[in-house]
């Protein structure tokens, strides 16, 4: 859930844009002052784990109502991952992050009235069992929106908590006689109101009226999300991701919105509950705020390795350095969020890095469809420690739709060029985003040169190396000023790979990389790419603009 239509809370902390200097400078690693973030304690299987996020309504339409549904998702798992490791032309995901499916008066389904149900739209509980299964079945897991901040208005228990000062679920939700006068916590400019009136009072709703906050201080309410969680658990589903996790519960207005410790206190409680009934579930924080801040949700690491608190949080500092830095030709910004992440987070916690999501203004359009840019950003990502998400389409190039608006960060996804784009065979829900006859997978799926082969490679190129998947990392790129490279290794073991990513618009010489090694495997290799030379302390190459080189060093 964004927190405030077109704003991001991640734009004050942003490097200003800065040309890069002259291309004919050789590119140097700093002689020292590199940093080091230590590889993700344990051996959980979302650590290191590429995530696609769906959302169903715009995946596959099974039934021809112009509506995607879980069984046209199922038709689709075999693009996703076709559960053999031998082949290369699925795109090779670990897990699938659902955007909501329950019960919901919203085509967006963030205002639940019923999280034991499923939307009608979407299918049947039984068509989510059988996508789980099908989805293990070819080594993926599944986690669902979990949107537990809020319901709808609409929702039972708002109704009865609604209807008397004396109802049964009164306390689930905060009210009051009178206006609070809490603005929205997320803009220290804001004059929304998030005190909203009814008959029998006023009542809290961070968002809008129509999605009244729980009140996580009444202990029926802990329990029975606590209970719902274990129901979707049992029912199969390998965790959650938690919208708006840093406005859960407040103690007043202001600071009192959000961060609170009763809200870290509560997820402790959560992730504690979680783990007793399924181990190896993942829970996922989306905390849109800076790296302290986001940095908390993983609690302590003291008994839980990876945290006791959320193991996942999405990094969304270091996705706007990511897009900002490749908009200006300047990887500086990008180093010294990773230096900032070393100070702040604990050591040992997997991070969640991505480039957009479903609230955000989609790559391709960020980037004005420029083929160099997009590619050089799924390396960045793909390469990067941590447990990646990917969006829906971004690996074709999906842009937005032609309105100012969420929907269209969310339209149908583009299979083919012909009509109804391969989604439906009837009228999409939504209209597709402009430029499908060359976004979209069939256009791409054999030509070695598209986004989405791009998008495979390195993804089957990460899975075939554990120091990707799961190792640490060495920065050789400064962590001020400006930098037309990004170069680091990563390691694990006794294994090393050596990443460089050229974020200027002309060919570099980069190195010496210090090293240990004395031959270079190419895992993946941009064209014109010059070999890696020079052995143990002085290795060497050239890469052309925007351009990325990967070696294993043995």
């Amino acid at each position: 859930m964004r927190p405030l239509r077109g704003l991001s809370l991640c734009s004050a902390a942003l490097l200003s844009a800065c040309a890069g200097s002259s291309p004919s400078t050789p590119v140097t690693p700093p002689a020292s002052g590199s940093i080091t973030l230590a590889a993700p304690a344990g051996d959980a299987w979302y650590r290191g784990a590429v995530f696609y996020e769906v959302f169903v309504r715009s995946f596959q339409d099974s039934n021809g109502d112009g509506v995607g549904d879980l069984p046209g998702l199922i038709s689709r798992l075999d693009y996703l991952n076709d559960g053999n490791p031998a082949t290369t032309d699925d795109l090779g995901v670990d897990a699938l992050w659902l955007m909501p499916v329950f019960a919901s008066p919203s085509y967006h389904g963030y205002d639940v009235v019923d999280y034991e149900r499923i939307q009608t739209a979407y299918g049947s509980l039984e068509d989510l069992q059988r996508l789980c299964d099908e989805a293990h079945r070819r080594g993926m897991r599944v986690i669902l929106d979990f949107v537990i901040n809020h319901t709808s208005s609409q929702h039972p228990w708002f109704v009865d908590s609604a209807s008397s000062p004396q109802s049964q679920k009164r306390d689930w939700y905060q009210w009051r006689a009178n206006n609070p006068g809490w603005a929205q916590p997320w803009d220290i400019y804001s004059q929304t109101n998030t005190w909203h009136q009814q008959d029998t009072g006023w009542y809290y709703g961070a968002f809008w009226g129509g999605m009244p906050d729980l009140n996580f201080q009444t202990p029926a309410v802990r329990e029975e999300v606590k209970r719902l969680a274990t129901l979707w658990l049992q029912r199969g589903v390998d965790g959650f991701r938690l919208d708006a996790a840093r406005y859960l519960i407040e103690t007043g207005g202001g600071a009192g919105q959000a961060d609170t410790p009763e809200t870290h206190a509560f997820w402790k409680e959560f992730s504690a509950h979680v783990r007793s009934v399924k181990p190896d579930a993942v829970l996922v924080g989306e905390n849109w705020s800076e790296t302290p801040s986001v940095a908390k949700y993983y609690g302590s690491t003291a008994t839980v390795p990876g945290g006791d608190e959320l193991p996942l949080n999405f990094n969304f500092p270091l996705s706007a350095r990511v897009i900002e830095g490749i908009n200006a030709a300047n990887a500086g910004g990008v180093a010294s969020k990773l230096l900032e992440m070393k100070n702040n987070y604990p050591a040992g916690v997997a991070d969640a890095p991505f480039l957009t999501n479903h609230d955000m203004v989609r790559l391709a359009t960020q980037f004005t469809n420029d083929g160099a840019k997009l590619g050089l950003a799924a390396s960045v990502l793909l390469t990067l420690p941590g447990a990646p998400f990917l969006y829906y389409g971004e690996e074709v190039g999906l842009g937005n739709g032609n309105a100012n608006n969420d929907e269209s960060k969310r339209t149908p996804m583009p299979w083919t060029a012909a009509a109804g784009g391969g989604f439906t065979t009837g009228s999409p829900w939504y209209a597709f985003s402009s430029g499908r006859e060359t976004a979209n997978v069939e256009a791409q799926r054999s030509n070695p040169g598209s986004l989405l082969s791009r998008y495979r490679s390195l993804i089957h190129a990460r899975q075939a190396s554990e120091a990707l998947r799961n190792g640490g990392l060495r920065l050789f790129t400064p962590t001020t000023g400006v930098s037309r490279s990004l170069a680091f290794v990563r390691m694990l073991g006794d294994e090393q790979v050596l990443v460089v990513h050229n974020f200027s618009t002309g060919q570099e010489s980069m190195g010496p990389f210090d090293v240990e090694g004395t031959t270079a495997e190419p895992l993946f290799l941009d064209p014109g790419v010059t070999p890696l030379t020079g052995g143990t302390g002085a290795w060497k190459t050239s890469v052309p603009a925007r351009s990325t080189g990967i070696w294993r060093l043995r």
